[in-house]
């Protein structure tokens, strides 16, 4: 087992910014604060229950190691993770005893996964990295691949393996490196595009959402600099995606499904910023989940490990975690309780129990 300890920032920034007397406001074992409007004592009450003090530092425990820069994990029901191997072109299953298995051969570079309304995995594929290893055993993507595929997004039967492509191109221009996807209620999904990087330049992004049927794909937002977590909150009314390169999350109101309000200029891309590297670190943000009380938890590449973030940005917390490329987190297990989260450079997945915070379900499972 490995020992986690916690740092957190809360108590300054409590500081900075007191509570609203209109709000209930707790701090998580994280240090992350939750607020809920005191319509009811009893909401109050059932928040209170996630906040109790910690009493031992939580701890890790490895499920799998070998795999070939995982990313993309998916909790499912019989105990099992799908995730995706991106360095190995593969959709692959992972069982709680450590045992690997392919569910589909996809090529190019699988990065972001999901289930679907209809029980199929739908992946973000964007085309193929090139690769290099590090002295200390790192393995990393250098950019795009010599044999780069193009981008697409594919559903993937879990029943036979059998795969299609649903998406080549928005609005007659080609997906570049999709990465990351989420479902909302209405069964159709939002995904990133984070680009392609070559030796003297690089892609601009998009965030678009498309229907599970392959009939209709639309831009949320382009051109965007390296998108790729993206999430929902716990009522669906907000879409969040991590930026890569300023590690900076950034957020828009839903109005209809597939249909933001945007912000006005000076906003680069009609977003709302929740936050911008917190605590001012050299670090990357990668993959995200929510929790059930609509913190984000994102993925922190080069400073590793789990950033949290309150909805309104104002306070954060870092899991620190053994790998400079954790790349993904979600929740599964009892009461998904359960963080399960690769740490890519070094091919693992790992999960920690007893996260203090339930994670949020999500709008499709299986």
């Amino acid at each position: 087992m490995l020992v986690v300890t916690v740092r957190s920032d809360t108590d300054e920034t409590m500081k900075k910014s007191p509570p609203r007397a209109d709000c209930w406001y707790g701090v998580n074992q994280f240090g992350v604060r939750a607020k809920a409007e005191l319509r009811c004592p009893c909401l109050a009450d059932k928040l209170l229950s996630s906040f109790t003090p910690a009493k031992s530092p939580m701890k890790i425990r490895e499920i799998a190691t070998g795999l070939q820069f995982p990313e993309g994990p998916v909790a499912m029901d019989d105990g099992s993770v799908l995730l995706v191997e991106i360095a190995r072109g593969t959709l692959s299953r992972v069982t709680m005893d450590g045992r690997i298995s392919v569910v589909a051969d996809l090529g190019g570079g699988p990065n972001g996964a999901a289930i679907g309304p209809d029980g199929a995995v739908y992946v973000c594929n964007n085309g193929g990295f090139r690769w290099a290893t590090e002295i200390d055993g790192t393995h990393r993507p250098i950019g795009q691949a010599e044999d780069y595929s193009g981008g697409r997004i594919e559903r993937v039967d879990l029943a036979t393996g059998r795969f299609e492509r649903l998406y080549e191109t928005v609005d007659g221009l080609g997906l570049r490196g999709p990465n990351d996807i989420v479902f909302d209620a209405h069964g159709g999904f939002y995904f990133t595009d984070l680009g392609k990087v070559r030796e003297n330049e690089m892609d601009m992004g998009g965030v678009y959402y498309g229907q599970a049927d392959g009939s209709a794909v639309g831009v949320i937002a382009r051109p965007v600099m390296t998108p790729n977590g993206v999430g929902l909150s716990p009522n669906g009314n907000t879409l969040y995606y991590a930026e890569t390169a300023g590690a900076r999350v950034w957020a828009y109101d839903i109005a209809a499904p597939g249909q933001v309000r945007k912000d006005p200029w000076p906003s680069p891309n009609g977003g709302r910023l929740v936050t911008a590297s917190p605590g001012g670190h050299w670090q990357r943000f990668d993959s995200l989940a929510l929790d059930a009380l609509g913190n984000i938890c994102v993925a922190t590449l080069m400073h590793g490990g789990i950033s949290v973030i309150s909805p309104d940005g104002r306070t954060t917390s870092h899991v620190p975690l053994p790998d400079r490329f954790t790349t993904n987190i979600c929740f599964g297990g009892k009461d998904r309780r359960t963080a399960f989260v690769t740490l890519s450079g070094s091919g693992r997945l790992v999960a920690i129990d007893d996260w203090p915070i339930p994670g949020l379900k999500l709008n499709c499972e299986a």
